[in-house]
Order: structure tokens, then C-alpha cells, then sequence
């Protein structure tokens, strides 16, 4: 769901492709639904049913479902969310589902210390958003921080999960392991409040990838204890449903998972000249012969895998095209159709970036929309619980 994409990818991407965050989306959690080798559990399969029959009935009646995804403002957004994420949320938003963004300012600092650029962070998610389709007049933007009533539903959902729950969850193990911070409060509590993030609105779709299953298995978990306890006869949340999406994990330019603290990955807001750098700089290996082979040259692979998103054509053909013209040629041809690519929405996102008071004015009207659903929220909270004085 966020960058780490809530939930973390043009227009024309079919909505089986919908997900949210690579690189982070809501999370990056590590929740690999499998039991005795490389088969997928039972749970997996359960949850990826119920995700293809989310998909028709989305088809047929988009306006009857609320989305909601986001990103943590931790950098810039790449190549990796405008395939993994950003695509999958303009086709939702386009055909008609209610869609909402979270830029999850406050879960920066589950695992980091400084906030530093994180207002420049914001504004840039902002931009990317826009340039890659998302409407502000359709989809409702808001940052985490603004919207102090959305919050304040950690408090009675804490009472609905037990420690041990919280703990066992992979994305709390993965970050604490990654940052090496010790366990935090707010670490911890991480998955409460996501389903904060996702049941504030009412939300009954996750765009998100596998790993981000366990998010919204604790929020559907969250949401029937709540309406059990305190509001049998009138629920108040729905069960949210995973979006599961189908687009494979994107490599980065060195064949390592992309992310942004590895510098492996291709920024939107990169020009033509910082791009061809990067993808010049690209470690492949020693062969010659070009060949797609994701597991005994991933390097070469990754390059591949990342000009056929963008040119269209099947990495295998590309690969017998440039045959024995080497590394060298690979990384001509994959500059030349990513820069072609990337060029309409980097004209769109430079031509947004001359009025800034306009993106900020989206974010404000955005943050007073957000604030109305969540007061209205925490109400039928309290009238539930008894708390309306």
C-alpha cells in the first residue's frame, strides 16, 4: 500500500495489473505465502481466488468500490512504482472506482530518524502522481499528518489485536531487521495503523503485491472485531478485499530488488541525460551475446526486462535483436526507449512544476476532504461504542 505503496504502478494498463507499491508502496513487508519448497499455501491461493473474482465485479460495477493506497515520502517515485503502482491506480481511477492516495508522512519515522526534506518529498510525490494520470478531481490526495481524526482510530483498533499479532507480522520483522533500530512503539503498530489509513474511508480495495497480504489480512481482522463488539446490528467498516497484482517484481539496473537507497533505479523526475547515465553505468557481466536469463545473468536481464516494459516487445526478442552488438548496444537501445517512454510524463510533470501553489492547493483540498470522511468516521466510532457525549 504505501512506498513502504500503501496500498503501493500509462492509463492503457489492463486493471489485472493494478497493485500497489514496488520499492515500498504501503509496505514492504516479506509474507511469501509458501509451504514445502516453492509451492503456494492454501492461504495464498485463497487470497489470490478472491482477488480475481474482486477484479470482475470491479469490471462490472466500479462505482460500488473505494480504493485506497499511498507511498511513504521517503524520495522520489521510479520506474519501478510508475509500472508496480501508479499505472494500476489511474486505470481504477479512470474506470469509475473511488480512489484515494495516501502520502503517509507520519510512517517516515517508523524507521527513521530525521524528516528532513520530507515537505520537498510530499510535493514531489504530488507531481509524479499527477504526470503519470492522477486526476486530483477524482481522486482524493491527502498526507497522513493532516487528518488528526483518521488517527485517532489506533486507539480503539490497539484494543482489538494482541501483541503477539502485532509481532508475528513480517513487514514489523523486515523493517526492524533492515534498520536496525530496536522495536518501537510506532513500529510495532505499524499494521494498526494502516488499517487506520484503509478503514477511515470506508475502503473495500488494496491494489497491492503479495508481500502487503498480511496488511490487510490484520485490517479485515481489525474491522470484524470492531463491528462483532461494538456494532453488531449496524457494522460500521467494511472487509477489505487484496487487489493482488499480476505485474511480476521489476529488477533494478544492477538485477537486485530496485529501491531507491540503492541508486538502481530510473526516477521519474530524472532528465533524459541523468537517465542515460545511469542505465551507461549499469553493471552487466563478461558475455557478449545478449540473452534473456533472469537467473544466471540478472544484470543483463534486469536492462532487458526494463526496455521491454517500456519499448512493449518481449525481452526475449529484444535480446535476439542486439545478439553479439554486446552490453554496449543493450544499453543504447534500453536509454533510447526508456528516455522515449518517460517523455510525455516528464513534459507533463515539468509543465505542473512551474505553479507549485496549485499542487499545494490540491494537497489542502485534498487534506479538508480526507478530514470530512474522518470526522464522520470516528463518529459512527463513537456512537458505537457509546461514546458520543
Amino acid at each position: 500500500m504505501t512506498e513502504n505503496s500503501h496500498t503501493s504502478n500509462a492509463s492503457s494498463m489492463p486493471l489485472n495489473q493494478a497493485a500497489g507499491t514496488t520499492g515500498g508502496s504501503f509496505t514492504e513487508g516479506s509474507a511469501e505465502y509458501t509451504a514445502a519448497g516453492n509451492e503456494m499455501s492454501a492461504s495464498f491461493l485463497a487470497d489470490k481466488k478472491r482477488s480475481d473474482a474482486l477484479k470482475i465485479k470491479i469490471r462490472k460495477d466500479p462505482s460500488h468500490f473505494t480504493m485506497l493506497t499511498g507511498d511513504r515520502p521517503t524520495g522520489r517515485l521510479h520506474l519501478g512504482h510508475l509500472f508496480g503502482s501508479l499505472m494500476g491506480r489511474v486505470k481504477l481511477q479512470n474506470m469509475g472506482v473511488h480512489t484515494n492516495i495516501i502520502i503517509a508522512d507520519y510512517q517516515v519515522i517508523t524507521d527513521r530518524d530525521t524528516t528532513e526534506h520530507i515537505q520537498d518529498n510530499v510535493l514531489n510525490l504530488v507531481l509524479d502522481y499527477m504526470a503519470a494520470g492522477i486526476d486530483p478531481n477524482k481522486t482524493m490526495i491527502y498526507t497522513h499528518s493532516a487528518v488528526p481524526a483518521e488517527n485517532q482510530l489506533m486507539l480503539p483498533f490497539l484494543s482489538l489485536v494482541s501483541e503477539a499479532e502485532l509481532e508475528r507480522n513480517p513487514t514489523v520483522k523486515a523493517e526492524m531487521e533492515a534498520s536496525g533500530h530496536e522495536l518501537t512503539g510506532l513500529l510495532l503498530t505499524y499494521p494498526v495503523h494502516q488499517a487506520c489509513d484503509i478503514l477511515f474511508c470506508k475502503a473495500n480495495v488494496v491494489p497491492i503485491g503479495k508481500d502487503n497480504l498480511p496488511h490487510v489480512q490484520i485490517t479485515r481482522t481489525i474491522a470484524r472485531r470492531f463491528n462483532r463488539r461494538y456494532a453488531k446490528k449496524n457494522p460500521v467498516f467494511p472487509e477489505p478485499s487484496a487487489l493482488l497484482s499480476d505485474t511480476p517484481e521489476i529488477p533494478g539496473l544492477d538485477g537486485k530488488k530496485m529501491s531507491k537507497s540503492r541508486g538502481n533505479s530510473i526516477k521519474l523526475s530524472a532528465t533524459p541525460e541523468e537517465t542515460a547515465k545511469l542505465i551507461r553505468k549499469s553493471p552487466t557481466d563478461s558475455e557478449r551475446m545478449i540473452t534473456f536469463d533472469p537467473i544466471h545473468r540478472p544484470q543483463v536481464s534486469a536492462l532487458l526486462t526494463t526496455a521491454s516494459l517500456c519499448s512493449g516487445r518481449p525481452a526475449t526478442e529484444i535480446a535476439a535483436e542486439i545478439g553479439n552488438a554486446g552490453a554496449g548496444a543493450l544499453k543504447a537501445y534500453t536509454t533510447k526507449v526508456v528516455n522515449d517512454f518517460l517523455a510525455p510524463l516528464r513534459e507533463r510533470r515539468a509543465e505542473l512544476a512551474k505553479d507549485m501553489d496549485s499542487i499545494h492547493d490540491i494537497l489542502r483540498q485534498g487534506n479538508k476532504r480526507a478530514n470530512e470522511i474522518a470526522n464522520q468516521t470516528l463518529d459512527q466510532v463513537r456512537d458505537a461504542m457509546g461514546m458520543r457525549y
